[in-house]
């Protein structure tokens, strides 16, 4: 008989759970949106063969156990339920799940001192995993605490920031906890929020050149554990990458810039319809709200076009799941690639320079000269350069296979 299994949380919209735990195994798999009544009636009825606990209530589900395992007794809380010879029992996989998610990106915690942002129970997985790790010293930070976010530069020493607070989650991605230019001694910067992508203290690490990751890998991670313990087997390991790869296919917008007339809203909308996506065009976004581009820079300057498309592609960038087109000189504006990396792989479309349509593109008289000041500018912005000389169809299937290995 096949399992049955749940998540309870108070608040589930946005969850990759379900998404996940159908990487491990074919047991079903309920997303369950409940208040804390609820939720330890469900635990205590024992009516799922399996539960997960996100939060508010790990450290509810932790107080009706009858037994845990030594890491939830460890960190105070419990994230995965089984039943057992009549008893419930605890564990917690969180914090395997932040360990694979730093080892996996190659940031050591050995002899490192730790700083923590957050004191819920996200903190306590990471402070018990630092110290688990060999973490010279662990620091966590509060609003209220001795140490809290006026006084948090004074530690000097850190050389590992970890983000457990909500600061940057979407919608609110342009915001970040720290400031963490002020720290030079850093060596990793670790942020467990996954949506977005890359966080704006994620982006400020990569412009920094310091090794970073998100939560996306310890969600996955946890999520195997617990995927183990309702099935009473040992899995592949592999299967944890696999889990994340899948999420990030179905998630991450598919962006694609390059030099006017190069086929962008063509490969575009071929990859939509395809995969069946939202096809966002930047330049047409700007025609419907605010009159043809061409027009606008001829009338009020190409600095006024600029503005209109940074704010376009901050709108969507922080978005999941768009085949995202911008214009050619989306590049000119460095911002730009904070906002278009925030959630998106970033594919740059070349074309022979002969076959580039100029009709009606104000900015692209001189396409030798546009492209030999833009090509280092695309360079910087691009994960993927994408030759699109054969079809649009084929060149729209190169960026599909990429985007879903």
């Amino acid at each position: 008989m096949k399992l049955r299994c749940a998540l309870l949380g108070k608040t589930l919209g946005h969850s990759f759970s379900k998404l996940i735990h159908s990487y491990f195994a074919d047991y079903s798999y309920d997303l369950l949106e409940v208040s804390e009544g609820e939720c330890a009636r469900i635990i205590k009825s024992g009516e799922y063969d399996g539960l997960n606990v996100t939060i508010p209530y790990k450290e509810l589900a932790f107080s009706l156990c009858d037994d845990t395992d030594e890491i939830a007794r460890g960190t105070g809380s419990v994230n995965t339920i089984v039943y057992r010879n009549g008893k419930i029992r605890g564990y917690n996989t969180d914090v395997f799940g932040f360990c694979g998610m730093v080892e996996s990106d190659g940031i050591d915690f050995s002899g490192k001192n730790v700083l923590i942002l957050g004191s819920g129970g996200t903190s306590k997985t990471a402070e018990f995993a630092s110290k688990m790790m060999g973490a010279s010293s662990v620091t966590v930070v509060s609003r209220s605490g001795a140490v809290n976010y006026e006084n948090v530069y004074l530690k000097t020493e850190t050389e590992i920031v970890v983000n457990t607070t909500p600061v940057g989650m979407y919608p609110n991605c342009d915001a970040s906890p720290l400031d963490i230019s002020r720290f030079s001694a850093l060596t990793g910067v670790v942020d467990v929020i996954y949506n977005p992508k890359k966080t704006e203290l994620l982006i400020n690490a990569e412009a920094l050149g310091i090794p970073h990751c998100n939560g996306l890998y310890m969600l996955s991670a946890q999520g195997f554990r617990a995927s183990e313990i309702f099935l009473g087997r040992s899995l592949s390991p592999a299967l944890i990458k696999k889990a994340e790869r899948g999420v990030l296919s179905l998630t991450e917008n598919i962006v694609l810039i390059g030099m006017p007339g190069s086929g962008k809203t063509t490969v575009g909308r071929i990859i939509a319809k395809k995969l069946g996506r939202e096809f966002v065009d930047t330049d047409e976004v700007i025609r419907d709200r605010f009159g043809a581009p061409s027009d606008i820079i001829t009338e009020r300057g190409e600095a006024e076009f600029r503005a209109l498309e940074r704010e376009i592609c901050r709108e969507f960038g922080k978005k999941s799941g768009l085949v995202l087109a911008t214009g050619g000189g989306v590049v000119e504006t460095g911002e730009n690639y904070k906002a278009l990396s925030r959630n998106g792989r970033i594919f740059c479309i070349t074309r022979n320079i002969t076959e580039l349509e100029t009709h009606d593109r104000p900015l692209s008289k001189d396409l030798a000269s546009l492209w030999i000041r833009r090509r280092d500018k695309y360079k910087a912005f691009a994960d993927v350069f994408i030759e699109n000389n054969k079809s649009p169809e084929a060149t729209a299937d190169e960026i599909i296979k990429d985007s879903h290995p």
